[in-house]
């Protein structure tokens, strides 16, 4: 008997190394890309390329997926109607694990908390990290000598979980999103509810009670439930009262984090219920959120000049992020577009704070249509130019796409790495 598998990028590469390592004999490596698939098995394991063939699942008894694989995609088709266990990459390393972990999934603001709640814990004295979507896939953790860990887990991820239980679980937030991979936005939010499917009493599930969908995705949940805000206080849980982000007994004043604005607040009180639950202090909790910087390509600020603030937040790729993204500031010149996965980009025109839209990519025309006044640009060089020619003292020029970048770009963090580059040149 065999295991096969699926994708041979960063989780299909962990997923082998951790089969190795256990002593499975008999790895079957499978993804469209043949170079890559024959790259990652390396002469040790049998491959398979290109178009899909059924015959790689003879013999095979358990399948592991990588979550860069839709989960309509022929071979996990072909699998689920053999009867055999499809599991994701966190399932499956998962099952190899005996540390309490953390696992966050969301539209939005997953890998903030997933890098607060690993700050937290490793603040508090104990050897942890951000893994999962982040990082190190989780399979790499195995044996690694953690004490705990905070994994970032998208709904790619939890579509092939069985018995995985984190022992805290946060939602973020839930909104329509990969909608192109899952069908309808019932499905996809099935699928973030799944990461408190097997979880008991004992657990805890933090989650955005401001959120409607965050509210609907615990709803059910075995485990304690904890609400969190980042503008109010709710009953029984952590958020924001008289100046302070209160979450179990920690207190810290606003004015004393990197951001005060809701979603960053949010974030922090919600990675702080869910740190605290599986072993972080009060004094580590505190420390972390003083410290924190974000990644970058998240509300970056790149430039102020000439009383312009040029703010880079790539990472805002669904309308979602970017509404939320364009609130933060009262005057903005939008630069968004890109490639649409099916959503109402457009909404992001209509913002009330937003003055003025430069469309870029493939949705950048759909964007700039349904606002007030906009124009579309070339590329996103030539939408840099045209926001300074725009921007007036009290603006902010925000690159928040409510898009992927694939059309333009290799990744987000492409697209806002060359955002920096050009608002530099510019100002």
């Amino acid at each position: 008997m065999s295991v096969l598998v699926v994708g041979a990028a960063l989780s299909g590469a962990a997923a082998v190394r951790l089969l190795e390592r256990l002593g499975e004999e008999d790895v079957v490596v499978y993804d469209a890309d043949a170079g890559a698939a024959e790259r990652l098995a390396d002469g040790r394991h049998r491959w398979g390329g290109g178009d899909w063939d059924p015959g790689l699942l003879e013999g095979v008894h358990l399948v592991v997926a990588s979550p860069g694989v839709p989960p309509h995609a022929p071979v996990l088709r072909d699998a689920v109607a053999a009867a055999l266990p499809v599991w994701s990459e966190i399932e499956f390393a998962w099952r190899h694990l005996d540390v309490p972990i953390v696992a966050v999934t969301g539209t939005n603001g997953k890998t903030t908390v997933t890098e607060i709640a690993a700050a937290m814990l490793s603040a508090s004295g104990l050897r942890s990290a951000p893994v999962g979507n982040i990082g190190d896939p989780l399979c790499d953790a195995v044996g690694a000598g953690h004490d705990a860990l905070a994994v970032e887990v998208a709904a790619l991820h939890l579509r092939f979980v069985d018995r995985f239980r984190p022992d805290a679980a946060v939602i973020t937030n839930v909104a329509p999103d990969h909608l192109d991979w899952f069908g309808s936005y019932d499905a996809y939010r099935h699928a973030k509810a799944r990461i408190h499917a097997n979880q008991e009493p004992g657990d805890l599930v933090a989650y955005d009670a401001d959120d409607e969908g965050a509210r609907a995705a615990v709803a059910g949940a075995a485990s304690r439930r904890v609400p969190v805000s980042g503008s109010r206080l709710p009953d029984g849980g952590a958020g924001v009262y008289d100046g302070a982000l209160h979450v179990g007994a920690v207190r810290v004043p606003t004015t004393g984090l990197v951001r005060d604005d809701p979603v960053f607040l949010v974030d922090a009180a919600l990675a702080g219920v869910a740190a605290l639950h599986v072993g972080a202090t009060p004094e580590g909790v505190e420390k972390a959120l003083v410290d924190f910087r974000p990644s970058a390509h998240r509300r970056e600020v790149v430039a102020e000049t000439g009383g312009v603030r040029w703010v880079n937040d790539s990472k805002a790729t669904n309308p979602h992020a970017a509404l939320a993204s364009i609130a933060s500031w009262d005057s903005v010149v939008l630069i968004a577009g890109g490639r649409n996965k099916d959503l109402d980009v457009a909404a992001v025109g209509r913002a009330p704070t937003v003055r003025h839209v430069i469309g870029i990519g493939e949705a950048g025309p759909e964007i700039v249509d349904a606002a007030t006044s906009g124009e579309v640009a070339d590329d996103l060089a030539d939408a840099v130019r045209r926001a300074a020619a725009v921007a007036r003292s009290g603006d902010t020029v925000l690159l928040a796409p409510a898009c992927a970048s694939f059309d333009m770009f290799r990744s987000f963090g492409h697209r806002g790495d060359e955002f920096r580059r050009l608002v530099r040149e510019v100002a």
